[in-house]
């Protein structure tokens, strides 16, 4: 069976071969173990369709077999136990797949003492935008069971892809910047610039994200201001501390666009604060980033001055044309400043909504809000809360223009990388109670911008004296909440009991989720909570957590280490993944692995940072003590570097700058993953405070 790729037109026909098969060989052999029948809906060939599904053709007919009708009730108890389990918010979620079959026992085929009657049912599987999850129903959604085998499966199927994704969509920004520098020496390279810069906007187009456009349908303004910053969901409290990325100044009757992209994911809200050339404040919005390519219309009155009122119009573009997809939900409500108090309205009876209709968009009266916006704690219809509170970050507070340049949206659609524009603003762009700077982290310091980066991402934290102490050892227990703080992750296991980890030992909790998305291991019924890790550890949990596999020849991947005889036979393989992946970072001496040294609090920071990089969360922070950097990041590095010699030319033999640069990414929920100390001050068994504070 053949299918046709369309990966930003790169590649062509792809044929399905046993190899590939063999990746989806544990939902075949549960299948067969559990002797399904297939009367009714094909299981083998799921995964297969599933993996493919967003690369057939138009005209394929095996597409429209995706297309399966699936009972609300099924639907519904499946989202429900998924966000049960992860906080995701339904909105967040997708059906990708269903399948009707009859299960054998009434456990639905999986281990348990059940009734051995058939149970006709469903295979469902689910995606956000980074994860999956299968489940086993029966016909009417009351019985609803995770798959784990088939959810990890499916899980490391989507992160390849990614994976793949992401390294085509940077080896296209390699190409076009090369080709733009050679296009200053030689006329015959201009078609080729031409080609791969028609091929590079493909990839922006298609590049998944959240496209903001500004209206003005019954005014003169010209020109309007967009500050743009983020919550990203997560942490005890929800969510963290907002986040600047820029502001952004926008031509409104050129019905602009500016593009969002990376470091956001399915639950983050953003906000936009609106303002005039002459800095004049005209309005507010805030809308949460969906689980697929969102584009968002911020409608202004026509005399924003006065009324501050703006409606919010915005949903999921699956096919890139700038549209909102008619088969999926349209939000639509309007916000209204007074007095530097934002109100999100419940209805449109007391506003003049002819001033706010734009062809094209919407023009439904009824306002509907996704519904993490009017249930739970977090909710903001019918609230009035403050436009800017007081422990904003500086760039917040600043008039446009004043602190951070403007940036001008461009009259083609303008794509900005959420991740490095968080990083660029860092020291203005975090809510002034977050500390990025610790007096013993010089600027000089190897891992500076990786403790930095972190601490701005509320992943880690510094001591109450203001220092953050880089050399100090970390133990299991503070490992495992800066595991918790940093990723989200379906669980591949059931918590237990440790016998040295009470319920009011501070870290308890954080211990357990990383013992079940895979992270930390135990001995026994022990965890050692005390117990310093050494490198090797650290570097085996992101292994086995993240799920990482090496391709190739694991000895030729290994020469990378001049101590690579000392690395113990078992755990070989997991290193040259990891050194593979560019998760491993090595100080003072690049080349020296020091398995066997006790990690110290700055080796495990730029360690974890780079396994965040590496998941596609955060930006990449480059390092002399990074081994293996990317071939892309050096060929960026060496047009970077001819950009800035007048004499233009291109050697693959030059050796290319070291150049720091900063990165930035997203947290979890947990607690405190830097100190010791959990978020809010609990103590531990012992009566102290874990962190000092």
């Amino acid at each position: 069976m053949c299918v046709k790729f369309n990966y930003l037109g790169l590649f062509s026909n792809f044929c399905l071969t046993a190899a590939y098969l063999a990746l989806i060989s544990p939902i075949s052999s549960a299948q067969a173990a559990t002797g399904l029948d297939n009367t009714e809906g094909t299981v083998e060939s799921l995964p297969q369709e599933l993996l493919l599904a967003d690369d057939y053709d138009d005209d394929d007919d095996d597409k429209k077999k995706l297309k399966v009708k699936l009972p609300e009730t099924v639907e519904a108890s499946v989202f429900k136990d998924i966000s049960e389990r992860t906080q995701v918010e339904y909105s967040a979620l997708r059906l990708l797949r269903a399948e009707k079959t009859t299960w054998v026992d009434g456990c639905l085929g999986l281990k348990g003492n059940c009734s051995k009657a058939l149970v006709p049912g469903y295979i469902v599987v689910v995606a956000s935008d980074s994860q999956m999850w299968v489940y086993r129903t029966d016909k009417s959604g009351k019985i609803a069971k995770l798959d784990e085998e088939s959810t990890q499966t499916y899980s490391a199927m989507m992160m390849k892809r990614q994976t793949v994704m992401s390294r085509v969509s940077r080896r296209e920004t390699v190409q076009v910047r090369r080709s733009q520098v050679l296009s200053a020496n030689t006329s015959s390279t201009q078609a080729m610039t031409t080609n791969i810069a028609a091929r590079s906007q493909t990839a922006i187009k298609s590049k998944s994200g959240m496209a903001i456009a500004i209206y003005q349908p019954a005014g003169n303004l010209s020109e309007v201001i967009t500050r743009v910053s983020v919550k990203t969901k997560g942490g005890k409290k929800g969510f963290y501390k907002e986040r600047f990325l820029g502001d952004y100044k926008y031509k409104i009757k050129q019905k602009q666009k500016a593009k969002f992209v990376k470091g956001l994911k399915a639950g983050d809200r953003m906000v936009v604060r609106l303002y005039d050339t002459q800095n004049r404040f005209l309005g507010y919005s805030e809308f949460e980033y969906l689980s697929a390519n969102t584009v968002v219309n911020l409608i202004l009155s026509s005399n924003p001055t006065q009324s501050q009122i703006v409606r919010t119009v915005y949903g999921i573009d699956s096919d890139f044309d700038g549209q909102i997809d008619t088969s999926s939900k349209t939000y639509s409500y309007f916000t209204q400043v007074s007095n530097e108090r934002v109100s999100f309205l419940k209805s449109s009876n007391n506003i003049n909504v002819s001033q706010f209709q734009v062809q094209g968009i919407s023009t439904a009266t009824t306002l509907l809000y996704p519904g993490s916006f009017t249930q739970g704690e977090y909710a903001v219809v019918s609230r009035s809360m403050s436009v800017f509170s007081s422990d904003s970050a500086d760039a917040l507070k600043a008039a446009p223009g004043s602190l951070v340049g403007i940036t001008e949206v461009s009259d083609n659609d303008s794509m900005f990388d959420v991740s490095q524009q968080m990083m660029a603003y860092r020291e203005v762009g975090v809510s002034r109670n977050i500390q990025v700077k610790f007096s013993d982290v010089s600027t000089s310091h190897w891992a500076k911008d990786f403790i930095a980066e972190l601490a701005a991402l509320e992943i880690i934290e510094g001591f109450p004296d203001g220092t953050f102490r880089p050399d100090e050892q970390v133990n299991r227990a503070q490992f495992a909440a800066m595991i918790n703080q940093a990723f989200e992750k379906v669980k591949t296991r059931k918590s237990i009991k440790f016998t040295d980890v009470s319920n009011r030992y501070w870290a308890a909790s954080a211990i357990s989720k990383a013992y079940e998305m895979g992270f930390l291991g135990a001995s026994g019924s022990q965890f050692n909570p005390t117990k310093a890790l050494s490198r090797l550890e650290v570097l085996l949990a992101f292994a086995r957590g993240l799920n990482y596999n090496v391709s190739g020849s694991t000895e030729n991947i290994l020469t990378a280490y001049t101590d690579a005889t000392m690395i113990r036979s078992d755990v070989r393989s997991a290193i040259a993944a990891l050194t593979q992946k560019g998760v491993v970072v090595n100080y003072p001496d690049v080349a020296t692995l020091n398995a066997d040294k006790v990690a110290t609090r700055a080796e495990v920071s730029a360690l974890l940072y780079k396994a965040l990089v590496s998941t596609g969360e955060v930006a990449d922070i480059s390092s002399d003590y990074a081994v293996g950097q990317s071939q892309e990041a050096t060929e960026l590095e060496q047009v970077a570097e001819m950009e800035e010699n007048d004499n233009v030319n291109v050697s693959r033999n030059k050796k290319p700058k070291q150049n720091c640069n900063q990165g930035i990414g997203n947290g979890a929920e947990g607690c405190d993953p830097g100190n010791s100390r959990p978020h809010g001050g609990s103590n531990d068994e012992g009566g102290r405070t874990p962190g000092g504070k």
